[in-house]
């Protein structure tokens, strides 16, 4: 899930470099903590959080198949 979510950023920013994901698993539950360059935050989240919304449901529906809840945290 981890590099799913690696994937997908790194296609957007201009410094693929700055790109970190973070896991904290919790049982059930699966917290990924996205964080960007200062200056890509705009191109990770999109105008009125479009592209942060469709990243989160391709994880939504990746994390469906494990039957696990999966939160994803932008920052």
């Amino acid at each position: 899930m981890k590099e799913l979510v690696e994937s997908i950023a790194k296609a957007l920013v201009d410094h693929p470099e700055d790109v970190h994901v973070t896991e904290e698993d919790e049982g059930r539950s699966l917290t990924l903590k996205l964080s960007v360059h200062r200056d890509d935050m705009g191109k990770v989240i999109g105008k009125q959080g479009r592209i942060a919304k469709a990243i989160r449901s391709v994880v939504y529906a990746a994390g469906a198949n494990q039957n696990k809840r999966i939160n994803l945290e932008i920052g």
